[in-house]
């Protein structure tokens, strides 16, 4: 999912930035027009929403589900992740994830996928893992999108 990345919050609140939902690989829980504060990702956890430039395009935001943490392996299969052998109850995810595969997460890096698994492929499972640092996460929701 691209995000739209306000330029407009001060230099020195370098920890801080605002995002507005674009697309729809996080539906339900962020939709288009939704607007977003984030801070700075300090404390990678399991689940946290988290924002981050695109590896090979700079300036190309993404948000996406944080699932695996450095040292651990991600699988899927038969449309199911496990995190170090140990399936991964996933409240948020819609529909079952593919295409199967192991992911080895290496130090200072995450493994990131899409909430809405059909709508996208634009995520750790194309991309591999992406570095924490730069990522930040979501802090709050300032302006829910009308549907």
């Amino acid at each position: 999912m691209w995000v739209a990345y306000d330029h407009t919050l001060n230099a020195a609140s370098r920890n801080m930035r605002r995002f507005i939902i674009t697309e729809i690989s996080m539906a339900p829980d962020l939709t288009p027009g939704d607007r977003i504060m984030a801070r700075r990702l300090r404390r990678p956890r399991r689940g946290l929403v988290v924002f981050f430039e695109h590896p090979q395009r700079p300036a190309f935001w993404l948000v996406k589900r944080l699932i695996g943490l450095p040292g651990e392996t991600v699988t899927i299969e038969q449309g199911a992740v496990a995190v170090d052998g140990t399936g991964l109850a996933e409240p948020w995810a819609t529909g079952p994830t593919s295409p199967p595969g192991s992911w080895q997460i290496p130090g200072g890096h995450m493994f990131v996928l899409s909430d809405a698994r059909e709508a996208t492929l634009a995520d750790s499972r194309t991309l591999g893992s992406v570095a924490i640092e730069g990522a930040f996460r979501t802090s709050f929701r300032y302006r829910r999108a009308r549907m």
